[in-house]
């Protein structure tokens, strides 16, 4: 109201001066004396003008559309009447007008100010209309923005869900496939494996519900597929685990960094006589995790990854949870493969 105030009153008071000058009861040679009066009336009838207009006949405006007309018509009446009549008081307690003559100048100013109401009321209507439009416009498009948002976070989670599946069946078929060949050869060591996988199997399930989990959680799963698959490649498989304990409380991704871990045991140590040495690294980089899987096997391009191998898979997670944040980039530095992951620290 406040505000309202501060831009229809000056204008009221323009309007009114002009209506009063066109119709002669104000000469520019009595401008000044005249000031007061129509700072006044203007006052009395644009202030009405806000109440009555804007919380009457603006706001039952949707609820009685077809009489709208006739309360818009009987609000800008009371306006007029009551805006002079106290106008018409106020000058004669500011002694500006006689006790006697304060009916006389009521009915004389009742025409101006009909005129001034009916302009003043209509130009609130119209902006309060407009103003009303425009936030319902705008409430409509947040709404729209949210569902939006909504429907988009849905559908990422339903992708990431997918996602995830399919790491299950291919992680726990090759270790079933390391433990097959235990069982002939070293029954207790099969079933200490089979405690492992079933470790594994119980971590996997639980992190599909949470998105993201401690990197201290994920270095346990990784070291415990590393003992898996050593019961396997004995010394052909050789690895160490260089990430700071400070880094534990970070949160990545379930079952991403066993994925790289995976992928040098799978393409290097199985098809090496000579097997292959991993080394599992972590930093910080400002506000970033670096994750680093290093072998020294021959290399690959990410370009000729398939969307549902391992990696593929983990390209997929890593865009729909951090978007353009989050990187995987394969480089060869010292002779050796790096595949690095880096996406926003979260704790």
């Amino acid at each position: 109201m406040l505000i309202e105030a501060l831009w229809v009153i000056p204008s009221a008071t323009l309007i009114i001066f002009l209506i009063f000058f066109t119709l002669g009861r104000v000469r520019l040679s009595e401008t000044g004396a005249h000031l007061l009066t129509v700072f006044i009336y203007s006052a009395c009838i644009s202030i009405l003008s806000m109440v009555l207009v804007t919380r009457v006949s603006v706001r039952y405006a949707p609820r009685f559309p077809r009489t709208i007309i006739l309360i818009q018509a009987a609000c800008l009446a009371f306006t007029a009447a009551a805006g002079s009549l106290a106008a018409n008081l106020i000058l004669w307690s500011l002694g500006m007008i006689a006790r006697g003559a304060i009916w006389g100048e009521f009915l004389g100013s009742l025409p101006f100010s009909i005129v001034a109401a009916l302009l003043i009321g209509l130009s609130i209507a119209t902006f309060e209309d407009m103003r009303y439009h425009l936030q319902a416009t705008e409430l409509e498009l947040r709404t729209k923005q949210v569902e939006h948002e909504r429907a988009y976070k849905l559908l990422a989670e339903a992708q990431l869900s997918s996602l995830e599946s399919r790491i299950h069946p291919h992680f726990l078929f090759n270790t079933l496939n390391s433990i097959a060949a235990l069982i002939p050869s070293d029954p207790q060591r099969a079933e200490d494996t089979v405690g492992k996988l079933a470790s594994l199997l119980r971590f996997s399930l639980n992190a599909q519900h949470s998105g993201l989990v401690p990197l201290e959680q994920e270095q346990k799963v990784v070291r415990d597929y590393l003992e898996i698959e050593t019961t396997r490649f004995g010394s052909r498989l050789r690895y160490r685990m260089v990430v700071p304990d400070s880094l534990g409380a970070v949160r990545v991704p379930p079952l991403s960094l066993q994925t790289l871990v995976e992928n040098s045991v799978k393409h290097v140590a199985a098809e090496r006589v000579d097997g292959a040495s991993i080394e599992i690294a972590g930093r910080m980089e400002g506000e970033r995790i670096v994750l680093e899987v290093i072998d020294d096997g021959p290399g690959f391009s990410l370009g000729a990854v398939a969307p549902e191998h391992g990696l593929g898979n983990l390209l997929a997670r890593l865009e729909l949870l951090f978007g353009g944040e989050g990187r995987l980039d394969v480089v060869r530095e010292q002779e050796k493969t790096v595949v690095r992951m880096a996406f926003p620290a979260q704790s």
